[in-house]
């Protein structure tokens, strides 16, 4: 791929998808830092939260496989964009609707079934470009720019003009709306229908992507919508839900800004390098988050969680695209059903924790994280499939 290729097609692809992330997360952005304090006046605690947290990663991963299959099966993938796109936008505006925790529960869900689009979107990606590091990374870029616009945009509205939570929430889902336009203009890649069904597809993919797969659902199990529990904890640290937004829009900022450069790192060094990097972040965080007690460590703590986000998120799918052979719809499929699904009993698991101490939740987290990064040294990585 030639350097400044926007007008190449493959590259082409993967900036109208980004633009399409980036108005999608722009809207789910100005509601996610609001989650935590919409629960607890609804009268949620910190295992509603963490319910919450793994419902909203977890629930639809089914569907994230069955759109990745699919998507192979009809060698069709952007209808299948365009529909999760649309459905997220209409289910994210029914949460002013929400009466009780339990409400937001089912509506978050509900709202989550539009990640059906991720693998098809990411099977786009993959098919469209070479250097998938740099490629699944710039996405990542747009995706986490948006989340930043979206994260200042709820500051402006709810500090300095005062609008209600559920004000906001008709707002962002308005912005969201705009997220298919750009899919207007995405060029399907030709590929060839995949003959097999789904059973025969998971089967038949590669056994060191399946191990990959693993090692990233224990990691998922540490690395789950932590971010919530981050936000609430920024909020008991320093007394205010604008200091934690902006915590959070500093946490989105890292990951924006590192995003692409350790993309292209993996597309030299290798994903396996890289991921590891960021898996020992990830203890860093954790344990700096233990000991974090006033605005100074907690400014540190989100940049460095920003690292773990901009090197694993992009990283993890671009290696599992590399070993995923022709299927690649099937396998990212997978691999965010399987990562997904662990997200539910994670996120549980850990917000009994928080109702009992924080900090038991974060010395859990740092184990977990622990045994992942062990898990992550036995994978194989082979040239042959770093393409």
């Amino acid at each position: 791929m030639a350097k400044n290729s926007r007008n190449n097609p493959g590259n082409k692809n993967v900036w109208l998808l980004g633009g399409s992330s980036l108005f999608n997360d722009v809207g789910s952005e100005m509601i996610t830092p609001l989650l935590p304090f919409y629960v607890a006046t609804l009268g949620g605690g910190g295992a509603a939260l963490g319910l919450l947290g793994g419902l909203r990663e977890g629930l639809a991963s089914l569907l994230k496989l069955l759109g990745g299959w699919l998507s192979d099966f009809t060698g069709k993938r952007r209808p299948f964009v365009f529909f999760g796109y649309a459905f997220s936008s209409i289910f994210r505006m029914l949460l002013v609707l929400a009466n009780s925790w339990k409400s937001v529960l089912v509506f978050v869900s509900l709202e989550r079934v539009g990640k059906l689009r991720d693998a098809p979107r990411d099977a786009i990606i993959a098919h469209s470009v070479k250097k998938r590091g740099r490629a699944f990374a710039l996405h990542q870029a747009l995706d986490t720019t948006g989340g930043i616009i979206g994260t200042l945009l709820v500051i402006f509205l709810f500090w300095f003009l005062g609008y209600g939570m559920k004000t906001i929430i008709i707002v962002a889902s308005i912005i969201s709306l705009f997220s298919m336009v750009p899919l207007f203009f995405v060029k399907d890649p030709k590929t060839k229908k995949l003959k097999e069904n789904l059973w025969q597809g998971v089967k038949h993919l590669d056994g060191r992507l399946k191990y990959f797969i693993f090692a990233s659902a224990v990691f998922a199990f540490a690395h789950f919508g932590l971010y919530l529990f981050l936000i609430l904890r920024a909020q008991q640290i320093t007394g205010s839900i604008v200091l934690s937004m902006a915590l959070y829009a500093i946490f989105s900022l890292s990951y924006a800004v590192f995003a692409v450069p350790f993309g292209k790192l993996s597309d030299k060094i290798g994903r396996k390098t890289v991921l590891f990097l960021g898996y020992i972040l990830f203890l860093v965080a954790i344990a700096g988050f233990i000991v974090a007690f006033n605005l100074i460590y907690l400014i540190l703590m989100f940049v460095v969680y920003g690292l773990v986000y901009a090197i694993v998120q992009s990283n993890q799918k671009a290696y599992a695209a590399d070993l995923a052979g022709k299927m690649k719809g099937t396998a990212l499929g997978l691999y965010s059903a399987v990562v997904g699904i662990v997200t539910i009993p994670a996120g549980l698991i850990a917000g009994m924790l928080w109702d009992q101490n924080p900090t038991t939740m974060f010395y859990y987290i740092f184990v977990i994280g622990l045994v992942s990064l062990v898990l992550l040294y036995f994978v194989k990585e082979g040239k042959e499939y770093r393409k």
